[in-house]
Order: structure tokens, then C-alpha cells, then sequence
């Protein structure tokens, strides 16, 4: 101890005591932690006191502007990987029949194609929806589709669909429109309003006359099945009854290609009282090579920002400018994270091996026909055309 009482009740202090705390003998116990820290307070020199100063609230401050980051970058260390996907390999050539392709996938020709029904949840995809339902169309038994007045986070929003449904009168013989009324519950979880209006494309899969053994296609807008693939599954005896698809995944446009990984769409072979619509893994299988998924793909700056409010993934615009139009622009061009965030990996060999801008791509192919055969109309979506409409 520094210091102890002498048998007369007083104070003693130790000869090794430091000058600067000298003045610290004689208070009394009660002061005396106090009096400990004013004395190693006045120990330090000015330039530790500015160098506290500065890197406390530096900190701070980082930590609140890039703690996500700091948390993604460290998933690895709490996360582990998912489960690896089987993946099947996907074979197909336009002049190979169907009963050769069908064979080298391990599978028997039917006698008749299966129906197939497409259904999707639609916000304010326009475009993408055109793409979609034009690459299907020939193969498609009913199209499906559920708006609601409501995003997914509670913002209420015109019934786009409803708007423009004479540029979709194409499918109009085949089509099956549902409309849901929103909640509008700001501040719920946006997940449990999705996953109620899914429940409602189930029942509306029902009106639409779906049985045993039709295909059934689960996917968001932006998941695009190619034309080939389809067709192939409904053709194909023996196919798994649920069968997730590995599509191509762009951000922006076909310009910037992330990766091969999408895999939420799926395929699934339909049965009464079982199957439910849903966006999330519901099997080992996977299709290689089987479609595209071009997420954030508008054509007008407004329609990235209202996506960027309204999606279930919204908590992820951490700060107004964000937001901003020039912004969102230059972003786009440059390949760059919207929300600048760091890659949603789970090996620090992923994540570092994705930071930074997307790489640019100049390939077109292999893309749907449609897009291609409308290359004026839809130039924002093809490479080199990264500017956008304001409005």
C-alpha cells in the first residue's frame, strides 16, 4: 500500500511516493480516490490531452459512419457459410431436340408439356416486367400477378400496374390481376408485410386455376428465367418438384455482372395443400445457367430512390444523401454500391475479392431476345449506357 495508518490514527505516506501525488497524504480515505485521479490527470502533458480529444470522437464518429461495414467485413467471424447448393448441370444448344437435351439432364421426354404458371409480387418494375413476360410468353399457361397499394415497408404508392395495363395487353388473355389493400404499419418489420402479400399470391394462384403437377414459378420481377430453361421443365419428365435456378446476377444493368450466385427463383412442380409461395432456399437442387437477375434495373433516378425507401432492405439508407439524385447517378455509373455497403460475403477472401466498383462489361449476349430486338426503347440496360432519365 502507498499508504496506511500510523497506531496514532494519522496518515503515513511512503517514501516512494511521486512528488506530483505528494499533496494526496493527510486527506482524508473518503477523498481519496478523487484526489488519485486529479493526480494522474495532472501527470499528463498537453499533447495527450489533444491527442484524447481528437481520437476519442474520430472513434466515435467512424464507427457510426462505417460501422455496418466494419460489421459485414467481419461476418466471416460470426457466420458461417450456408450449406453448398447440388448443382445441376444445364445443357442446351437450339438445334439439339428436346428428347436429347432431356436425356443429358437424366430425365425422360413427356408426352405433352406440362402448364406453367408465373407469378410474381409487382411493385414498380416496368420495364424489367416487359423483358420478363416477353422472354416467358410463349411457353407461360397464365400469368400471375399480385399489386398492392402499400410497399413492403408501409409507404403507400399508386397502383402502377392497374395505370399502364394496356401496354401489357399481349398477355392479357392469359393474365390473372389480384390488387391487396396495405396495412400501412410504419415501423413493422417490412419481412412480415411481404410475407403476407406472398400468402395472397397463393390464393390467387388458386383463382388462377393452378392443379397437381403444373409448373409453378417463384421469383421477383427482376429474376428472369430464360425461355429455354422453362421449356426444358415442362418438356422433362422426372424433374425435382422443387428445382432452384442459378441465374446471372447485374446490378444496374447487363453492363455490370456480379456474379453467377443468384439463387432465390425457383421452380417448383405444384401440389394442392403443399406448395407455398415463398423467397427463400427450399432445396438442396440447383439449375446452372438458367436466367438472368438484373437488380436495380430503372430507367429514371426517381425509380432507383423510390425502390431504395420502399424495398424490405430499406434500413440500409443510413444517411439522406443517399439518397441524393446526383448521387444515385454517378453511382450508377461507376459500378459503385448504392448504399455503400460491403459485399455480402462469408470468407474475407469473397469480400476482399469484391470491394470496389463493379468491373465493366462489354458482352451483350446471351441476353433476352427481346431486349436485344428493342435495343432502342431499352439502351439503359444494355452496356455503355449507364445515364439515366431524371424523372
Amino acid at each position: 500500500m502507498w499508504w496506511m495508518m500510523n497506531e496514532g490514527g494519522g496518515h503515513y505516506c511512503s517514501k516512494k511516493t511521486d512528488d506530483i501525488c505528494g499533496d494526496v497524504c493527510g486527506q482524508e480515505s473518503s477523498r481519496l480516490s478523487m484526489s488519485r485521479i486529479r493526480c494522474i490527470l495532472r501527470g499528463i502533458d498537453l499533447k495527450t490531452y489533444i491527442f484524447l480529444f481528437v481520437l476519442v470522437p474520430t472513434c466515435i464518429f467512424g464507427i457510426y459512419v462505417h460501422g455496418q461495414k466494419i460489421s459485414y467485413f467481419l461476418r466471416p467471424l460470426w457466420e458461417s457459410p450456408p450449406k453448398p447448393f447440388h448443382d445441376i448441370p444445364h445443357y442446351y444448344h437450339e438445334n439439339v431436340s428436346m428428347e436429347t437435351l432431356c436425356k443429358l439432364h437424366g430425365w425422360k421426354i413427356r408426352e405433352f408439356p406440362r402448364r406453367v404458371y408465373d407469378a410474381v409480387l409487382f411493385s414498380n418494375e416496368v420495364d424489367i416486367l416487359t423483358i420478363r413476360w416477353q422472354e416467358l410468353y410463349p411457353y407461360i399457361t397464365q400469368f400471375v400477378l399480385l399489386e398492392s397499394n402499400s410497399t413492403f415497408t408501409g409507404i403507400p404508392k399508386p397502383m402502377v400496374f392497374a395505370g399502364l395495363r394496356d401496354q401489357f395487353k399481349f398477355v392479357e388473355p392469359r393474365l390473372t390481376y389480384g390488387t391487396i389493400g396495405g396495412r400501412f404499419k410504419k415501423g413493422e418489420n417490412p419481412f412480415v408485410e411481404e410475407a403476407l402479400q406472398r400468402v395472397a399470391l397463393d390464393q390467387l394462384l388458386k383463382i388462377a386455376g393452378i392443379s397437381d403437377d403444373d409448373l409453378l414459378i417463384m421469383s421477383d420481377v427482376d429474376e428472369i428465367p430464360s425461355r429455354h430453361t422453362i421449356n426444358l421443365l415442362r418438356w422433362c419428365d422426372d424433374i425435382p418438384e422443387v428445382l432452384h435456378l442459378r441465374l446471372k446476377n447485374y446490378l444496374y444493368s447487363f453492363e455490370f455482372l456480379v456474379d453467377n450466385n443468384s439463387w432465390r427463383a425457383s421452380v417448383h412442380r405444384y401440389q394442392a395443400g403443399k406448395t407455398r409461395y415463398a423467397h427463400y432456399r427450399q432445396t438442396d437442387e440447383i439449375l446452372a445457367d438458367a436466367g438472368w437477375h438484373c437488380s436495380f434495373c430503372f430507367r429514371r433516378i426517381s425509380e432507383f430512390i423510390f425502390k431504395m425507401k420502399a424495398y424490405s432492405h430499406n434500413d440500409r439508407v443510413r444517411f439522406s444523401h443517399y439518397l441524393n439524385p446526383k448521387r444515385v447517378q454517378k453511382v450508377i455509373c461507376k459500378g459503385a454500391d448504392l448504399f455503400d455497403m460491403l459485399p455480402e460475403e462469408y470468407t474475407f477472401k469473397e469480400i476482399i475479392g469484391k470491394m470496389g466498383p463493379i468491373p465493366h462489361s462489354f458482352s451483350a449476349v446471351h441476353l433476352p431476345s427481346y431486349l436485344l430486338e428493342n435495343a432502342d426503347k431499352y439502351k439503359f440496360l444494355l452496356p455503355g449506357n449507364c445515364l439515366r432519365e431524371s424523372e
